[in-house]
């Protein structure tokens, strides 16, 4: 029996990780960004509109602990060392195609969740320490 994802299953796992770690830069450093901007009044208003914001960000470590665990599941998914396309010279380009995008797109989702963290959990202290 083959425990392997198949192609879409592993796009839809890329692209799920994409979204947990949007959610990581919206939840988290976007108001933060906002507020240093002089932009609190929209912070404000953002959640007032979309108030499950706030339990987001009341919630962070977990919010960044789930997404960190689909960067680290959809990275040893793009990465294994047992990872071959199809010998069909069709299906062969497809396949690389679309582990090239997989690759855009963990790149990508690595990228957000990095911001995301600095701005939740090292901007401030560094920011206290450069001014002590």
């Amino acid at each position: 029996m083959n425990n392997e994802l198949s192609q879409p299953e592993q796009k839809g796992v890329t692209w799920f990780t994409l979204f947990t770690t949007t959610g990581t830069l919206v939840c988290c450093a976007l108001p933060i960004i906002l507020v240093t901007l002089g932009l609190g009044a929209t912070v404000a208003a953002i959640t007032s509109y979309f108030p499950f914001l706030i339990t987001l960000s009341q919630h962070k470590a977990w919010v960044f602990a789930f997404s960190g665990t689909m960067l680290v599941l959809s990275g040893w998914l793009i990465y294994r060392p047992d990872r071959a396309c199809p010998i069909d010279a069709e299906l062969g380009v497809l396949c690389n195609k679309a582990h090239v995008w997989n690759r855009r797109l963990y790149w990508t989702s690595m990228v957000i969740w990095g911001i995301g963290f600095f701005a939740a959990y090292l901007a401030l202290p560094i920011r206290i320490w450069l001014d002590a």
